[in-house]
């Protein structure tokens, strides 16, 4: 992984401005994060194209399912080599079990927990008792002794994880620059506090791919951390 934490998130409909951003800010990121927009959009096609940028792959495609299913498609994915791929830690131990055992070698799998756009309400909306933060430990638990690498979780709980977890890789989103815009996200901190608690990859989308100045942007981020 490159020292540089952050991730960015590039969930642009057209595979030529997303090149063109990707290229733009390259030398003040770590890595891309590629989630269902893209992927549903360019495929395999458009990850092998910002391959080329020689930056780590990140496909966020939380892929839920039966066991049998979701490691079909990890398997699919093997030629696309990505350094990380998500999963939904609700799918259960043996989705999770399943998809490590299906993935590249060099491939990191991570658990979705609780999306930073749910908060407490929400969760009470489908049936879930528990807040995030008891939420987010509990799937981190069974995430672990799935033999998982890691989670995604928000800020707001990687620093509870980190202390039960100690050698885990932890994805953060939800991430905003102080005084930036929320947007649909409800669970967020910034990226210094985000790292400072334990953070390993930080994924920033919007403040960075909709700011005036990306490369500006990127730059003030990667100055905090």
């Amino acid at each position: 992984m490159n020292r540089n934490p952050v991730y960015l998130a590039l969930d642009l409909p057209r595979l030529d401005a997303a090149e063109a951003l990707a290229r733009k800010v390259s030398g003040h990121i770590g890595g891309i994060k590629l989630g269902l927009e893209f992927f549903c959009a360019h495929g395999h096609h458009g990850v092998h194209e910002l391959h080329k940028l020689g930056l780590p792959i990140f496909l966020d495609l939380k892929l839920h399912d039966i066991p049998n299913t979701v490691a079909a498609a990890m398997q699919a994915i093997h030629v696309l080599e990505p350094a990380i791929v998500t999963i939904h830690a609700a799918g259960g131990r043996a989705m999770m079990e399943d998809a490590k055992a299906a993935a590249g070698e060099n491939c990191k799998v991570v658990a979705v927990t609780v999306l930073t756009s749910l908060d407490d309400d929400d969760l009470t909306a489908i049936g879930v008792t528990a807040d995030p933060h008891a939420q987010a430990l509990r799937l981190a638990e069974l995430a672990q002794s799935a033999g998982l690498d890691g989670i995604v979780c928000s800020g707001h709980e990687v620093g509870a994880v980190h202390k039960q977890w100690k050698d885990g890789f932890f994805v953060v989103p939800g991430l905003r620059p102080a005084e930036g815009k929320t947007g649909d996200q409800k669970r967020i901190v910034t990226p210094r506090q985000a790292r400072d608690n334990g953070a390993s990859v930080l994924v920033i989308g919007r403040p960075i791919s909709r700011a005036e100045d990306p490369l500006a942007a990127a730059r003030s981020i990667e100055a905090t951390l």
